[in-house]
C-alpha cells in the first residue's frame, strides 16, 4: 500500500499545515525550506548533509541550510535565521531531544510544519518523524553478538547518548534482548555521548580489567576509528576463525564500515538509510506544507509509518543487518555486504 494522505480544512485548522496546494515560494518558484544539519564530524552525517541538495532538487525545493554541530542552544538560533528567510517548513535533527521542545512550540505557533530526521523529539508535535527502528538496531546486534558467542561471554556496549532517544532505544532493546534470549552473556554499557575519544577510553578500560570481552556493538560508525586501533594494539584484531578474535557490530552502515566486513576486521553493521532519511524529509516537508496529512500503514518503500502518540507518525525505514555471507541469526536475516542495494556501496 502506498502512503496515503488526508487534505481538509480540518487539518489545516489544526495549525501546523500551511494549507492544501498552497506554500510560500522563491522568486525562482521554488518551495523554500530550511535544514539545519545535526552535524559534520561522521561519515554518515556528511553523507546525509551530501544527499540532501540533490532530494531537493529533485522535488523542486529551495533549501537554507545551517549545521547547529551538536548543539541544541546553535540548533535553537538557527532556526530563528531560518524563519527570518521566511522558509514555508523546516527538517532537523535534533540530538537533545527533550531540550529542542521550546523549539518545536514556537514552530508550531508560527504554523510551520517540522519533519525530525533520525531523532523523535520527547515532547511536541512534528508532522512526521523519518528514522530506522532503533529498538531494531539494539535487537538486530545482539542477536549477532549472541549468536556468534554461542551464548556465552562478555561484551561492550558504547552506547551513544541517553538523552537522546536512539541512544536509550539501542540501548534498552539490546539489554533486554540479551537477558531474555542469551542470559549467559554479561553486557558493559558505556556512555560516550557519540564522543570518539570517549569510547576508546571507555572500552581500553574495559579491556585492561577483562581481557576475555569477546564482543564490541557500537551504537554508531562514531567509535570506528578508535575500537579497530585499540583491538589491534592488543593483537586482537584478527580473523574470526582465530580464539583471539572480538567480535565488532556497528550501526551506520557507512562505506568503511562495509570495508572492514570486507577485510575481516569487523563482522557486522546495521545500515541505516542515509540517503533515503534525506528523501523522505524532503518529501515529507513538502507535503506538509501543501497540506496533506500522513496515514499510518505501510508505504510504496518497504517502510511502515506508526502512530507512536497522540498526533505523532513516525516514518519506519528498513534498516538491515549487514554481514560478509548474508547469514541469518535465529529471527534476524542479514545481507550480503557487497549488496548494491545499501547506500555505502553506492558511487555516487
Amino acid at each position: 500500500m502506498k502512503i496515503r494522505y488526508l487534505c481538509s480544512a480540518a487539518v489545516v485548522a489544526a495549525g501546523l499545515l500551511a494549507g492544501c496546494g498552497s506554500g510560500g515560494t522563491a522568486a525562482s518558484g521554488a518551495t523554500v525550506v530550511g535544514v539545519d544539519y545535526p552535524r559534520s564530524d561522521t561519515d554518515f552525517w556528511n553523507a546525509y548533509i551530501k544527499y540532501v541538495p540533490r532530494f531537493a532538487g529533485q522535488l523542486g525545493l529551495d533549501l537554507k541550510t545551517t549545521n547547529s554541530q551538536n548543539d541544541v542552544a546553535t540548533l535553537t538560533a538557527n532556526v530563528q535565521t531560518m524563519i527570518s528567510q521566511g522558509v514555508k517548513g523546516v527538517v532537523m535533527a535534533p540530538q537533545d531531544t527533550a531540550a529542542i521542545i521550546p523549539t518545536l512550540q514556537q514552530l508550531a505557533g508560527k504554523k510551520i510544519p517540522v519533519v525530525s530526521v533520525d531523532t523523535r523529539p520527547d515532547q511536541g508535535t512534528v508532522y512526521m518523524v523519518v528514522r530506522a527502528d532503533n529498538r531494531a538496531y539494539g535487537e538486530k546486534a545482539c542477536r549477532f553478538l549472541g549468536t556468534k558467542l554461542g551464548g556465552q561471554g562478555k561484551v561492550v556496549m558504547l552506547q551513544g547518548d541517553l538523552a537522546s532517544i536512539n541512544g536509550r532505544d539501542r540501548t534498552e532493546a539490546f539489554n533486554d534482548c540479551m537477558k531474555q534470549n542469551f542470559p549467559g552473556v554479561t553486557v558493559f554499557g558505556e556512555a560516550t555521548n557519540w564522543d570518539a575519544g570517549t569510547a576508546a577510553q571507555k572500552l581500553q578500560t574495559r579491556l585492561t580489567a577483562n581481557p576475555d570481552i569477546k564482543g564490541v556493538y557500537m551504537q554508531s560508525s562514531f567509535a570506528l576509528s578508535g575500537t579497530l586501533q585499540l583491538l589491534k594494539q592488543r593483537g586482537l584484531l584478527v580473523p574470526a576463525a582465530d580464539p583471539k578474535h572480538v567480535f565488532v557490530v556497528s550501526n551506520d552502515g557507512i562505506p568503511e564500515e562495509l570495508e572492514k566486513i570486507r577485510a575481516g576486521e569487523m563482522d557486522a553493521t546495521v545500515s541505516q538509510p542515509a540517503d533515503l532519511f534525506a528523501k523522505y524529509a524532503l518529501q515529507y516537508v513538502k507535503d506538509a506544507i501543501a497540506g496533506q496529512q500522513p496515514v499510518p500503514g505501510k508505504t510504496d518503500h518497504d517502510s511502515t509509518i506508526v502512530a507512536v502518540r497522540d498526533g505523532l507518525m513516525e516514518d519506519q525505514l528498513a534498516a538491515p543487518l549487514v554481514t560478509a555471507d548474508g547469514a541469518s541469526f535465529g529471527p534476524v536475516a542479514s545481507v550480503k555486504v557487497d549488496d548494491q542495494s545499501l547506500w555505502g556501496n553506492s558511487k555516487s
